[in-house]
């Protein structure tokens, strides 16, 4: 695996810079070996491309205290990320997304335990030690090409990592505590080394010697990439009108939230946001499936493909059935 490397007179970037590095490399600057490297940021949040920054992000909170808001473009909760821990990204050959992050996790579950931490693979994207997250991921797909990303909690800022993201009651409970912090754990707790020492152990840990060194043709480039996650219409997202929302949480998937514009009892359009996985077409596939569509169980059944886990990873048809479709306290009408 290669470690890439940035030329030595650029400086600190926002976020946006390093999500589309991460892209320049999987579509642009492929080599046979995989890609990594790690990355700091300045207090930000960062949530992921099908969530909606008003149910996930407090906005007062971080306006009033410069934290940053970006979106990402793989799918997964919403995180916080300062100077005090690490951001990783991996980028390799297409693979499944299962194959994927068990062989990324499997690493940096090697490289902890390596160090001494205790640590295990959990759930569907999480590193645990001693039943608390030091890392978690997301997985997005690209033509050839998959890139997994995400924390390593060594330190943080836990004031603005517990004010700056909402997550939602289900949530926790769904972990069995009540509270973020008692879902985290800070690397700096179970290691006699700073960060930096950290740092340089993962990466020879990871990529030895094997290096790539970037130019500054290939930060140009980088930095155009950069310009769509700046962009205010993409960190907002799409956000159309709707007259019904139906929200759950769903073992193995995540949290759904669909948001469904209805006319005499006909599906007119359908939006879901949430912190679940996509690997598929869910706009021009699955979604545009369901327009002119009557919001019956019937109707639903009669136009959705038997699979949906193609497109979402743990869906069950019957499960996304219920979700559009049964009544009950996560349903509420937009007045």
């Amino acid at each position: 695996m290669q470690y890439i490397c940035l030329p030595q007179d650029i400086s600190a970037r926002r976020l946006p810079f390093y999500l589309a590095m991460e892209e320049y490399l999987a579509r642009e600057k492929r080599t046979e070996c995989d890609a990594f490297f790690m990355w700091q940021v300045e207090p930000t949040v960062i949530f992921g491309r099908n969530q909606l920054i008003e149910n996930e992000v407090n906005l007062d909170y971080c306006h009033r205290h410069s934290i940053g808001m970006y979106r990402r473009k793989s799918g997964g909760g919403c995180v916080y990320a300062d100077r005090g821990n690490v951001m990783f990204s991996y980028i390799t050959g297409e693979q499944g997304v299962n194959f994927t992050y068990g062989r990324y996790v499997s690493l940096i579950v090697g490289m902890l335990q390596r160090l001494g931490v205790p640590a295990t693979a959990s759930g569907r994207n999480d590193v645990l030690v001693e039943g608390r997250k030091v890392s978690g991921n997301a997985f997005y797909r690209l033509p050839g090409r998959s890139i997994v990303h995400g924390t390593m909690l060594y330190d943080t800022n836990m004031q603005h990592m517990l004010a700056a993201i909402t997550p939602g009651v289900e949530k926790l409970q769904s972990k069995g505590v009540q509270s973020v912090r008692q879902r985290i754990a800070l690397l700096k707790d179970y290691l006699d080394m700073d960060l930096e020492s950290f740092k340089r152990f993962a990466r020879n840990f990871l990529c030895g010697d094997e290096k790539l060194l970037l130019t500054a043709s290939d930060v140009k480039r980088i930095e155009e990439l950069e310009q769509e996650y700046l962009s205010r219409e993409f960190i907002m997202g799409r956000n159309p009108r709707f007259t019904i929302v139906s929200r759950r949480r769903i073992d193995g998937v995540g949290t759904l939230e669909a948001r469904m514009e209805l006319k005499n009892g006909i599906l007119k359009s359908v939006n879901l946001v949430g912190d679940y996985f996509l690997v598929g077409d869910l706009d021009g596939g699955l979604l545009a499936l369901l327009h002119d569509v009557p919001l019956t169980r019937e109707a639903l059944d009669h136009v959705l493909p038997e699979r949906l886990d193609d497109i979402i990873p743990g869906l069950q048809r019957e499960d996304f059935i219920s979700l559009l479709t049964e009544s009950g306290p996560q349903r509420e009408i937009n007045c």
